[in-house]
């Protein structure tokens, strides 16, 4: 299928690893320019390396804490000044830290806050007007399936990524006039570092082995499997392609059916 998007141009978060870098590739697969960033240079550079190697796709890297005021307006302005402009945009941040209510205090709020619903907003606000003009656009947030089914022991994932869907779906509308899309992608359990992170964190907390942590999610997931990165990466690369043309204010889950409820 030709997704329609050879020539245009992404911007992915977090993308030296995991989700972002399995979306960022598939969008370079399909012919996109893609500009990644993330905080760690080393790995940021060896992720645009190899997306580059592989799909002859031109990919630059702006090493950037997205969290930080002014951030996300600096790596935007070095989209455009490598590229001329950004068509697509996939909003994507590392997760908080696990734990219940009483174990984060204001300071940990603050940061999550500022790393999930913060960074998103002022990436937009950033790629917005060069997509109003343009009349095409498209805005991906990667969230979590915790905004339809909380996770045990993500208190903060759940309530902020729940605020940036609110943002989402709220500026879909707001944009839909001008040809722009903004729509969410849900991860379910899927081979990434943070799966590790949160088995790790609920094996401490729980006194389950990891390995039991593991096959209860494997139970608890309809098709018996956690999920990979590049069967994730698959579903932003539709959102954003020319044929993903009317779909926009949606959450869509990639999660194996762990999601229960009917809508």
């Amino acid at each position: 299928m030709n997704l329609g998007i050879r020539g245009k141009v992404a911007l992915v978060g977090a993308s030296s690893q995991g989700l972002g870098r399995a979306s960022a590739r598939e969008l370079a697969v399909e012919g996109a320019s893609v500009v990644l960033c993330a905080r760690g240079v080393e790995a940021l550079e060896a992720a645009r390396e190899a997306i580059a190697a592989e799909t002859g796709s031109p990919v630059h890297a702006v090493a950037a804490d997205l969290s930080q005021d002014g951030e996300p307006e600096r790596v935007v302005a070095e989209a455009m000044a490598r590229f001329g402009q950004v068509d697509i945009l996939v909003t994507n941040t590392g997760g908080p830290p696990s734990g219940p209510f009483e174990q984060h205090d204001s300071s940990t709020w603050r940061r999550a806050y500022e790393l999930l619903l913060q960074a998103p907003v002022a990436l937009a606000r950033a790629v917005l007007p060069g997509m109003r003009e343009r009349r095409w656009g498209r805005i991906i947030a990667i969230t979590s399936i915790a905004v339809k089914q909380p996770v045990d022991g993500l208190i903060l994932s759940n309530s902020l990524r729940a605020g940036l869907t609110g943002f989402a779906r709220t500026l879909a509308n707001e944009t839909a006039k001008d040809s722009i899309t903004v729509n969410c992608v849900l991860p379910g359990y899927t081979r990434t570092d943070r799966v590790v992170e949160l088995a790790q964190a609920t094996a401490k907390r729980t006194g389950v082995a990891e390995a039991e942590i593991y096959a209860k999610w494997e139970r608890e997931i309809p098709m018996g499997r956690i999920g990979e990165v590049a069967e994730f990466g698959a579903m932003v690369a539709f959102l954003a392609s020319e044929r993903a043309s009317y779909i926009t204010g949606q959450s869509v889950a990639v999660d194996g059916g762990w999601i229960r409820s009917l809508l």
